[in-house]
């Protein structure tokens, strides 16, 4: 299976509640970010969230789509979430939340492997191919929150 590590970086001048909410409602996700197809709620988790399920469908530039489950296993509102994915994609995903002022810095950290056996037939090879579509999905969910929130987005990386 192939790995990969990524890091992203948005830097909003929005209130981290609202930028944290925005978030945490993954169900609204399709509503603001491009390349999310769908996704769907399919179980509850405690009074925090923990322990919920959700199912992500996602399709960027390249012609397929990629679905895989989240079960959130740690919140701590408004400054972390923290999830452990299956399916196409297997691994963790952790959003990290910190504000000053009315400006609002969100790292999100998605340490996955892949599990389709074409994506890891193809990685020696596309690996540069899958990472720059991630950094593309990943653009338009920063630009894509900054028009849901009516907020500027300062930068991104």
């Amino acid at each position: 299976m192939a790995e990969y590590r990524f890091l992203t970086t948005w830097l909003l001048e929005a209130d981290r509640e609202r930028v944290w909410q925005a978030i945490f409602e993954y169900e609204r996700w399709p509503e603001w970010w491009p390349g999310v197809v769908a996704t769907e709620h399919l179980e509850d988790g405690n009074e925090a969230g923990i322990g919920q399920l959700g199912r992500y469908v996602w399709r960027s530039r390249l012609p397929y789509e990629v679905a895989f489950e989240v079960r959130t296993t740690r919140v701590e509102r408004p400054h972390l979430l923290e999830g452990r994915a299956s399916g196409d994609l297997a691994g963790t995903g952790r959003w990290r939340l910190w504000s000053e002022d009315r400006t609002t810095a969100v790292t999100y950290e998605w340490n996955v492997r892949t599990t389709k056996s074409w994506m890891n037939a193809v990685a020696p090879f596309a690996r540069r191919i899958f990472e720059v579509n991630h950094d593309w999905v990943m653009r338009s969910g920063g630009e894509g929150l900054a028009r849901h929130l009516e907020a500027r987005l300062i930068a991104m990386d």
